[in-house]
This record gives C-alpha cells, sequence and structure tokens, in this order.
C-alpha cells in the first residue's frame, strides 16, 4: 500500500490518554496562536507598543491608538484567523475525500480557478459586492476541482496523478488569468499583486460578511464528521452501513471548496496553508489517539490553518520590518514555507515499489523506416511553412517578396526594420521549443515517468529563479551573465530535485512531488524579488513568466544554439542507453551500462537545454511534456526516431504560439509561454484521462 496516502485510523485507546493528549496539542496550538495574536498587534508601521495594546484593552489610550489598532492591526489578525480556519478544514476534508495526503486547494486547483474566475469578472467591468465575489470565486474554484479530482480519481492511490493533474490544471488556469490581466490592465489593476495572497484589510467589512460563512461551513462539516470517518474507512463499508457515499463526497467538496473561495475572497490565493496543516495534523494521528476522527482533525486542522498563517505572518513581519511587510504578500512566505514542508514529506514517505509506467506507454510500437521518413519529411514541411508564417504574420504583415528582398539587401527601411526585429525572435521559438522538447524527452526517460517534464519538476522554475536574481541584483546585467545565472539555477535545482528522489531507490512518485515542491517554491521566489525590486511593473512580472520572444536580437541566440550543438551529439550517441534507462534499473547494468554515470550525463544535457532556452526567451510550459509524447505516439519507442520528431514538434509548437500571440491582438502582444500553456493543457488533460481509463 501507498503510504504517501492518509494512515487508516489507529485502534482506539483509553479515554483517557485520547482525551489528555488531544487537550494538551489543542491547548499548545491555542496558546501558541494567542502569543502570535499579541506579538502581531504590535507589529506595524505606526509606534505602537505592547502596552499601548494592553491600555486599549483595559478602556485607556488616545483615540490614534485605537484608530491605528481597530482599522488596521485588528482587520488583519482576524482576517489570518478567517483565512487560517477556512484554509485549514478545506484542506483536512479534501484530504479525506480524495484519501490522499497530498490533495489541497492548491493540488486541486481550487485556488488558481476561484483566482481565474475573479479576475475574468473584474476584466469584464462587472462590479460585485463582496458575497458576490466569494460566489464566483466559489464556482470557479469548484469547477477546477472537479475537474482535478474527476482525473484523479479518490480511491487513494493517485498521488502522482492528482499532482499532475493539479499542476496542468493550475498552470493553464493561472496562464489565461495572466492574459486577461495584461489585455484588460486597466480593470484588473492590482489584482496580480492580490494575487500572491495579502491579508491586509481596509477595515472590517470583509471579515465581517465572510466570517460567518466560514463559521457556518465549519459547523455543516463537523455535522458531518461521523459520516466521513465511514467514508473514509471505504465505499463499500460506508454503504453497508446505510452512508450514501456520492452525496456525502459531493456536500463535502462543496463545503470544501465554499471555504477556499471564501478565503481567497477575503485574502487572496494563500498557498499552501490548505496543504501543511492538515497533512501536520495527519501526522501526529499515532502519537495523539482520537486525532483521527473528524470531530477532532476537522477542528484541530483549522487550529493548525490558523497557526501556520499567523506564524507565517509575524515571522515576515519580524524579520524584513513593518515597511517591507506591505511590499511583500504573506502568500509568498506561506508558498516558500509550504514547498520546504512538501518536499520534506515527499523525501520520507514511503511509495510503492513497483516499476513505474516506462514514458513510451501508450505508444505504438514502431514504424517501418519508410514511414518514418516521411513523416520525418512532413514535419520538416510543417516546421518551414509554421516559420514562413511566423515571419510573414504580425502587427506588421509582410509578403514573401519583401522577405526576398531582405535576405538580398535591397528591401527599404520599414521591411528592414521588421525583419530585424522580427527574426530573431522567429529563430529564438523555433530553438527553445526543440531545446524544451530534447530536455522533456530526456527527463522522462531518466524519470521513468511519461508525465514529466522540466516545468513540473522544478527544472525550469530554477533556470527562470536564478535569471531573475541575476537581473535583480545587479544592475545593467548583461545577457551572457543572464544566460549563466539561468543555467546554474536550472542545475541547482535539478541537482535538489534528484538528490532528494534518490532517497529509497529513485521513485517515480517521490520524483513528482518534490519537483512540484521546486517548481512552486522558485516561483514563490520570483515574485518575492520582482516585488522588492519594481513592485509596481506588473507587465515586466507577467512578461518574464509567461516567456516571451520580445526583443530577442541574435546576441540571444547564441546559448541556445551552442547548448543545442553539445547536447544533440551526445543525445545521438546515449540514445540507445535512453531506451534502455526508461525500462528499469536492471537491464541496462545487465548489458553493462553504468547507470548513474549515463544518468548524469543525460541530466545534465537536460539541465543545458532548459537553462538555455529559459535564458532565451523565459518559461515555456508545457512544450517538455506535450512534444516528447507526441513524438512517441507517432513513431514509437525507440529515441533513435522519438528525439527529432519530438525537437520538431516542439519547434513548431512554440513557433506557432508565438506567432498567434504576436497576432490575435495585435498591436498588443501575448507572451508565447502563456499561449503553450493555453494550448497544451488540454491535450495533457487528455492524456491523463486516458491515463487513467487504461488503469481502470
Amino acid at each position: 500500500m501507498d503510504t504517501a496516502t492518509i494512515a487508516r485510523p489507529a485502534p482506539p485507546e483509553l479515554p483517557v490518554r485520547r482525551g489528555g493528549r488531544l487537550t494538551l496539542l489543542v491547548t499548545g496550538l491555542l496558546a501558541l496562536i494567542a502569543f502570535g495574536a499579541a506579538v502581531h498587534l504590535t507589529q506595524g508601521t505606526a509606534n505602537l507598543d505592547a502596552m499601548d495594546v494592553l491600555r486599549l484593552v483595559f478602556g485607556g489610550g488616545s483615540d490614534d491608538t485605537a484608530a491605528v489598532v481597530i482599522e488596521s492591526r485588528l482587520p488583519r489578525l482576524l482576517a489570518a484567523l478567517v483565512v487560517g480556519v477556512a484554509l485549514g478544514v478545506a484542506g483536512a476534508v479534501l484530504q479525506s475525500v480524495a484519501r490522499n495526503i497530498i490533495a489541497s486547494p492548491d493540488t486541486l486547483a481550487v485556488d488558481a480557478g476561484a483566482h481565474l474566475a475573479i479576475v475574468a469578472v473584474a476584466a469584464f467591468g462587472i462590479s460585485l459586492p463582496l458575497l458576490g465575489a466569494a460566489g464566483v470565486a466559489f464556482v470557479g474554484g469548484l469547477g477546477a476541482a472537479m475537474l482535478v479530482l474527476t482525473l484523479s480519481g479518490t480511491g487513494g492511490t493517485g498521488i502522482v496523478r492528482l499532482v499532475l493533474a493539479g499542476t496542468a490544471i493550475a498552470l493553464a488556469m493561472i496562464a489565461m488569468t495572466h492574459v486577461l490581466l495584461l489585455l484588460f490592465s486597466e480593470e484588473t489593476r492590482g489584482l496580480f499583486a492580490w494575487g500572491a495572497g495579502s491579508l491586509g484589510q481596509n477595515g472590517l467589512s470583509g471579515v465581517r460578511t465572510l466570517g460567518p460563512v466560514v463559521a457556518v461551513a465549519l459547523v455543516l462539516l463537523i455535522a458531518l464528521s461521523r459520516r466521513l470517518d465511514l467514508v473514509y474507512l471505504g465505499d463499500d463499508h460506508a454503504r453497508s452501513l446505510g452512508v450514501h457515499v456520492g452525496r456525502i463526497r459531493f456536500a463535502a467538496i462543496i463545503l470544501a471548496v465554499l471555504l477556499a473561495a471564501s478565503a481567497v475572497t477575503l485574502a487572496g490565493p494563500i498557498g499552501f496553508v490548505g496543504l501543511a496543516a492538515p497533512a501536520l495534523v495527519r501526522l501526529l494521528t499515532n502519537a495523539v489517539p482520537g486525532l483521527h476522527r473528524h470531530a477532532a482533525l476537522i477542528p484541530v486542522s483549522a487550529v493548525m490553518g490558523v497557526a501556520l498563517l499567523l506564524g507565517a505572518d509575524v515571522l515576515l513581519r519580524a524579520v524584513i520590518g513593518s515597511q517591507g511587510a506591505l511590499e511583500v504578500s504573506t502568500g509568498v512566505v506561506t508558498t516558500i514555507l509550504g514547498a520546504i514542508f512538501l518536499m520534506v514529506l515527499a523525501r520520507n514517505i514511503r511509495v510503492t515499489g513497483a516499476t513505474s509506467e516506462p514514458p513510451a506507454a501508450g505508444a505504438r510500437g514502431g514504424v517501418g523506416t519508410g514511414r518514418f521518413r516521411l513523416i520525418l519529411g512532413v514535419l520538416v514541411v510543417v516546421a518551414v511553412g509554421a516559420v514562413a508564417g511566423s515571419v510573414l504574420l504580425g502587427d506588421t504583415k509582410l509578403l514573401m517578396g519583401d522577405v526576398l528582398n531582405w535576405v538580398t539587401g535591397q528591401a527599404g527601411p520599414i521591411v528592414t526594420n521588421v525583419m530585424e526585429n522580427r527574426a530573431p525572435r522567429v529563430v529564438a521559438a523555433l530553438l527553445a521549443g526543440a531545446s524544451l522538447a530534447l530536455a522533456g524527452a530526456v527527463i522522462q526517460a531518466v524519470a521513468r515517468n511519461p508525465l514529466a517534464e522540466p516545468g513540473i519538476i522544478g527544472v525550469s522554475g530554477g533556470a527562470g529563479l536564478g535569471a531573475v536574481t541575476m537581473i535583480t541584483l545587479v544592475s545593467g546585467v548583461g545577457f551572457w551573465a543572464q544566460a549563466g545565472a539561468a543555467g546554474i539555477g536550472a542545475a541547482l535545482a535539478m541537482m535538489l530535485v534528484f538528490t532528494l528522489a534518490a532517497r529509497g531507490g529513485f521513485a517515480s512518485e517521490r520524483l513528482v512531488l518534490i519537483g512540484f515542491g521546486v517548481q512552486a517554491g522558485t516561483q514563490a521566489l520570483v515574485t518575492l524579488l520582482i516585488t522588492l525590486s519594481d513592485p509596481w511593473n506588473e507587465t515586466k512580472a507577467l512578461t518574464w513568466l509567461g516567456g516571451s520572444t520580445y526583443g530577442r536580437s541574435f546576441e540571444h541566440l547564441v546559448p541556445m544554439m551552442l547548448a543545442v550543438l553539445v547536447v544533440v551529439p551526445l543525445l545521438i550517441r546515449a540514445r540507445g542507453e535512453l531506451d534502455l534507462l526508461s525500462v528499469d534499473n536492471e537491464t541496462p547494468r545487465v548489458l553493462g551500462v553504468n547507470v548513474p554515470r549515463s544518468r548524469l550525463l543525460l541530466l545534465t544535457c537536460a539541465v543545458l537545454l532548459t537553462g538555455a532556452a529559459v535564458a532565451g526567451i523565459g518559461v515555456i510550459s508545457f512544450v517538455g511534456l506535450v512534444a516528447p509524447h507526441a513524438a512517441r505516439a507517432i513513431v514509437g519507442r525507440r529515441h533513435a526516431r522519438a528525439l527529432p520528431v519530438a525537437a520538431l514538434l516542439g519547434g513548431i509548437l512554440v513557433c506557432v504560439a508565438d506567432t498567434i500571440g504576436r497576432t490575435v491582438i495585435a498591436p498588443s502582444q501575448l507572451p508565447a509561454g502563456l499561449m503553450t500553456a493555453i494550448i497544451g493543457a488540454p491535450y495533457f488533460v487528455w492524456l491523463l484521462y486516458r491515463s487513467r481509463v487504461r488503469s481502470a
């Protein structure tokens, strides 16, 4: 059994021990919250200390002190209480419904769906009251959660599928959110910073409105606690005792999503509290008898959520000061801490020893030489067509004659200016797509996971963090320094993921979970750096995080060209080793392959390709997943054939996405990475659905 799923309830013990330990745990958490609340009220830009707050509590103090505490600090504190309760309970219930300790508003894309719904309403100029906004967030979050649970299942064994499905849906929804933020910048002003999650409030109106909603949902879930106990023990067992499993599960999901939507409406998406709080409580169930029952699990998860969120906010203000905390969202801190928690959790869980599904699963056995050459020729023609269309289309339309005149040096100044700006962008898109596709194919083979790719396992995030760090910390940094930093970031992320995943036999499940944590943590750090360095330039943040070819010159193409020239011969030579490594560890050893050395060499190739691509055009999602998988489906498992087909498909995908982004709203532009996410997510969802159907 996969113990990454929730542990089964422990046998009942003596009531005295159960009550004593549980009471001690709750008392300790409440004392921690009380201490954090007291410290929280003394933190702020106004010069108020603990004695000023105490005088106000006992009826003294000045009007200025009362105004600061009641209008600023108390609303923030109460928001932390309401949001912490909502996320802690929502995570606990979703974990029980999915029978999966990794389930949460983050991994089920509830936060991303709620954020997208709120931004979409704002983009179209619809003004709603607070409860109306909460209703919109609820609809968006519910749709995302139901889609993810449909793809991953609720049997407790789909831990990797749940994370991958949630990540894919969240990436697509985040991409659509960023598109709306770019297209409707005036209507959605301020929603990008809010999207990182902030406890700042304008008075008590938000808490007064949504606090009762959270309280009612909490009471209803506690009323369902006995039935949730039975449902968690097993569907057949619950049905034999007269429980309507479908209705209870649906009601629990509705209430959990309502809690998460209320939290998003009040404070924006606060990352990982809904995962870490109930997961920590579940880890204590063996030490605290009785905690496994939902009548105790739900309220204790609520208290734990408050403790984590309030602690993160107090820690943030203590470390960077109250003035700095105005610029840094609490959600960034919780995401970083939660990502660390997830990596530690994934590193220490036991997973099934079964061999992972090879990356060629579901692909055809292969095609004949003649058919392969025909497919390759067709793809080359399509790639040439995509390049030609990308060169001709954009804010200024060109003709083939204009391009020929430019090549021969006979074009006029307008055509020359357009081509000098457009040609490097087209080549950059082609090279970046090919590089990411090759990197994805290598990672999928080495990890033996058909759904792994540089973005999902954190390599792209590490490269992006390295580049943004260099840009942020070094004024006027050159492109080569930026490219080097991206490569170093990708290498460090890869080393971290694969070092942590190596414990216990390099299991595919552990690799995906740790990679998900690294990706989330690097994205939060990128947001933190951009917020601290240039908090008002949302376009800069969105363009970089979305991956764009804008402003590329031929100088920016050199790292990708060098990476391709160095790596492609190595991959050609190692094509047979890739075939063997994608099967298992024993087969290549029996045939004389040095598995650790080959794995290190191939992963280094993937890092070089990913780092060069990110340095060239930013973070691009889904290309490293979609292209290799489609290539195997077309030409079979052999990497001698799948690699060139994947490279062509990746180049075509990014080239087409870049062309669409430059054309559909010309003269404005959409980053290519956002378009690849929107295009690639449906295909990824279909892969997950087909994988689940095949497993069933």
